[in-house]
């Protein structure tokens, strides 16, 4: 026996891109259901750094590249947000850091590049003093230069917690062998089926949004949708649980003619007490080729090399592989700004960046008023949440990868 029940809107996905867009959504008074087949989070979104750039990283070269433009004035948006005065209410996410910093080292071509950056973006980023430096750094004389960054970061279970919070009724766990989906290129979506040991519910949304991250492609795939395609780009990332008492989050530029920072680091508190530091930048990139004991050993000795007075002799390490997904583009490139395609009722999305996220809720939120999307009378689906909620679970909130494996 089939079910049928009707929504607004579908969102598959559960990371920062799907969370973000059912906040928006609900606001704009749409009934919206996001479905998650694992954890929320679970993919890209607690992989990250938890970085909301400013900028800086993609100026490198001296000039403002469409990348840092369109990322310029997303650390202000982010903080608007954080204040309960912007697009989304995100009061109660914790902030690891206010402010991130850059660090040059005497070497030639790390000085231009942090010069060239830093004039691209004038106004945006400040060297700083010694007397003003972090406390990680405070008491080192360091060569080279320190910025202090608009960047900042955020504790990233922490933002999935306050976005999920407000509409838990609606975000429900189903596996991929629970969910049926049918469509084409020209239609978009055209059905979508819930298995349950009931019977089939058939849920009938105007809209379908694609929010999947690495998953959108097999989810186009199921569609018999062939634009967008996906392109993914693999990073190699390092951890490590360290015994030092002060955080560290800084970009350090390297001296190669490569212009992506040499090492990306940021904190997190550990369940005891220590700090996990978490590392990407240009070590990720070129670590892709390199087995996880290779990684590690190059970590270890980049740190050590790097950071001098600080003793790794008890820290532990650990590595893992992540994808970035985003839409294919020509020659491979990579997307400057947030991701949006509509194939009649579907909607294809990607962030690109955790920073962008607010810019892709603005996309679609305008999307559907070009469309003229208006919701539909309560009446007819004030049904589909409840029965939902007779036969899945609401999906719980994953754990940070390197977390989990630093246990």
């Amino acid at each position: 026996m089939t079910q049928a029940l009707q929504t607004d809107i579908v969102i598959l996905g559960g990371g920062i891109a799907g969370l973000w867009l059912l906040n928006r959504l609900r606001q704009e008074g749409f009934d919206v259901i996001l479905i998650e087949k694992t954890a929320l989070g679970a993919g890209q979104t607690l992989a990250s750094q938890g970085i909301i750039h400013g900028g800086l990283k993609y100026a490198l070269s001296g000039v403002l590249s469409p990348a840092s433009s369109a990322i310029a004035a997303m650390p202000a948006q982010w903080r608007q947000c954080l204040r309960g005065e912007g697009d989304v209410d995100l009061r109660g996410c914790k902030v690891l850091t206010p402010h991130y910093y850059m660090w040059s080292s005497g070497g030639y071509r790390s000085r231009l590049k942090t010069f060239l950056g830093s004039k691209a973006l004038r106004g945006r980023i400040d060297a700083i003093s010694p007397s003003a430096y972090p406390d990680f750094l405070r008491a080192q004389t360091l060569s080279g230069m320190l910025y202090q960054l608009t960047d900042f970061v955020v504790d990233t279970p922490s933002l999935v917690e306050v976005l999920s919070a407000p509409h838990r009724d609606r975000i429900f766990q189903i596996s991929p062998e629970q969910l049926s989906l049918l469509g084409n290129a020209k239609q978009g979506m055209t059905s979508l089926q819930l298995d349950t040991p009931e019977g089939t519910l058939e849920l009938q949304a105007q809209r379908l949004i694609l929010s999947a991250g690495e998953g959108n492609g097999d989810l186009l795939n199921q569609l018999g949708i062939d634009t967008p395609q996906m392109q993914t780009r693999p990073l190699h990332m390092l951890a490590v649980r360290s015994r030092h008492p002060h955080p560290l989050y800084l970009h350090c530029i390297g001296d190669n003619f490569g212009m992506t920072p040499r090492l990306t680091i940021t904190s997190h508190p550990a369940p005891d007490g220590q700090w996990d530091w978490y590392i990407g930048g240009e070590i990720a990139e070129t670590g892709v080729d390199r087995s996880a004991q290779e990684q590690i050993a190059e970590g270890r000795k980049q740190l050590e090399l790097i950071f001098p007075w600080v003793d790794f002799s008890q820290s532990q390490w650990t590595s893992f592989f992540i994808n970035r997904a985003e839409p294919k583009l020509a020659n491979l490139q990579r997307p400057d700004t947030a991701y949006t395609h509509s194939v009649a009722n579907t909607v294809v999305t990607w962030p690109t960046k955790l920073t962008l996220t607010p810019e892709l809720g603005k996309n679609v939120v305008t999307l559907f008023k070009e469309q003229g999307l208006r919701a539909l009378p309560n009446e007819k689906i004030e049904e589909a949440t409840t029965t939902l909620a007779k036969h899945f679970a609401t999906a719980p909130i994953a754990t940070p990868r390197w977390e989990e494996l630093l246990r």
